[in-house]
């Protein structure tokens, strides 16, 4: 069995010497970083390469699409029509945003809303008479005695 240099180094070089082994140890494992620190960093490297030359290759292609696109009336006009159609836009959609409250979807949501809010009165007011009905026939209960212990005025009417 083949004994590599390293190897070699670490088990004579204390004994020649007087080193301290963990010192020779430690040596080793420093220059086994640096390599896989090179070798990192030639890796980056590379990567780097790659990506410059793809950005050239792109300030290439953008070169050649700028040239194939010259200036003539009709490309102008276009371009004016664009940014005034774009304006236009804008401004239509701050006047929508005024009239928000007239939208049909959400006046549909607001009767949906309402509807929904119709319901819970309806169910809990006939929680309340249930209620009611329930401790003065029960419990013998005056319904006024029930009122106050629930904070219900006098100017409640049911529906």
């Amino acid at each position: 069995m083949a004994i590599s240099s390293a190897e070699r180094a670490r088990e004579t070089g204390p004994k020649m010497k007087g080193i301290v082994s963990q010192s020779v140890k430690d040596v080793l494992q420093s220059l086994v970083d640096d390599g896989l620190m090179q070798n990192r960093m030639q890796v980056v490297r590379e990567n780097q390469r790659t990506q410059s030359a793809q950005l050239d290759d792109l300030k290439e292609q953008l070169e050649v699409e700028a040239a194939s696109r010259q200036e003539s009336t009709e490309r102008t006009s276009s371009l004016s029509r664009l940014s005034e159609a774009k304006s236009e836009l804008v401004e239509l959609e701050k006047e929508l945003l005024q009239y928000g409250a007239c939208d049909p979807l959400v006046l549909e949501d607001k009767k949906r809303a309402l509807i929904l809010a119709k319901e819970a009165v309806a169910r809990w007011t006939d929680n309340y008479i249930i209620l009611m009905s329930h401790f003065t026939r029960q419990y013998c209960v005056d319904p006024e005695d029930i009122r106050k212990h629930l904070g219900v005025e006098e100017s409640y009417e049911d529906i």
